[in-house]
């Protein structure tokens, strides 16, 4: 049967109707998507890209406490405090311990965050919004607030945590790898549920029938995960992924506060800490803000290598 339609006066048109017939064609040329996005891009580069120019000036100045309070005239160094910066080992220590730190954080948040998304779509009603809500306050608590919690919960003298480990007067913020684990714990109890509920929206999106079709094939939960829901979530995993890089990356409220700005003897610095000890605690401001540049590129040189490796596999992030 032809796939075309006779109407009055011997033309014919298209089953879809003279609408589709004449629906015009959008040009690619046409300025108004970005007339349309042209506020929030202003607004966008007043909150980011004055402030990140701002950051990349000062960090090829020498801007010290001096500069600041006008007692001495402001010099222009160039790329004197990126020098100063790679030359120190210290600051290669912290970075790679910041690198090591973030992706143990990365990888628990999104473990965790999946585990109960998927554990979420198999209890009832009312466990769900009871998770969901537990979930929610600690995602809704203050930075400052959870991390005072957790200090206390495994303090050495008062914390239960010992007590029911029956580790005695064992301090957690003494050791280095102790400290790190400490904070990561708590990195991860604030983070994850943003990545159970963006997940568990993805999965509540999934057909069940492509569930049903995998489960009467005789996949395990583990093979449905890895077969079926985690490509058909890629673009869902890769928002909380790149988001979780970002957050972790530049941890700086967690670490300051229950290690004590760092540790013992900085052993437990990561760069955002290192960073605001050099501007503010040494009042060398031009080569905190270098430090400050070489994580922003560090994170876009992240980001876009994800992003590019997942369209050479032929998945759309966006």
């Amino acid at each position: 049967m032809s796939g075309r339609v006779r109407v009055r006066g011997g033309r014919s048109r298209p089953p879809g109707g003279a609408a589709s017939a004449r629906a015009p064609r959008p040009s690619r040329r046409s300025g108004v998507p970005w007339f349309l996005l042209a506020p929030a891009l202003v607004v966008l580069g007043a909150l980011l890209v004055y402030p990140v120019y701002q950051l990349g000036l000062i960090s090829l100045l020498d801007y010290t406490q001096a500069q600041v309070s006008g007692g001495e005239p402001i010099t222009f160094r160039g790329l004197g405090n990126y020098s100063e910066l790679f030359g120190d080992t210290r600051f290669w220590d912290v970075l790679l311990a910041t690198v090591l730190f973030a992706a143990a954080c990365v990888a628990s948040t999104l473990a965790v965050g999946c585990a109960l998304a998927v554990l979420l779509t198999r209890v009832r009603a009312l466990p769900r919004l009871a998770l969901m809500t537990a979930a929610l306050g600690a995602w809704a608590t203050p930075a400052v607030t959870g991390s005072t919690v957790w200090l206390f919960l495994f303090d050495p003298d008062f914390g239960p945590v010992n007590r029911v480990l029956g580790l005695g007067d064992f301090s957690w913020t003494y050791g280095r790898y102790s400290a790190f684990l400490l904070v990561l714990l708590e990195v991860v109890w604030c983070s994850f549920p943003f990545v159970m509920v963006t997940v568990y929206a993805g999965i509540r999106a999934v057909p069940a029938e492509v569930l049903e079709a995998a489960a009467l094939d005789g996949a395990s939960q583990w093979r449905i995960w890895r077969s079926v829901l985690a490509p058909m979530l890629r673009p869902v995993l890769v928002v909380v992924t790149i988001q979780s890089v970002i957050w972790d990356f530049k941890v700086f409220t967690q670490i300051y506060v229950m290690t004590g700005g760092g540790g013992i003897a900085g052993q437990n610095l990561v760069l955002n800490v290192y960073a605001y000890q050099q501007a503010f605690a040494s009042s060398q401001y031009g080569l905190g803000s270098a430090i400050g540049v070489v994580m922003l590129l560090i994170l876009l040189a992240v980001t876009l290598g994800y992003l590019r490796l997942l369209r050479r596999q032929g998945e759309e992030a966006w």
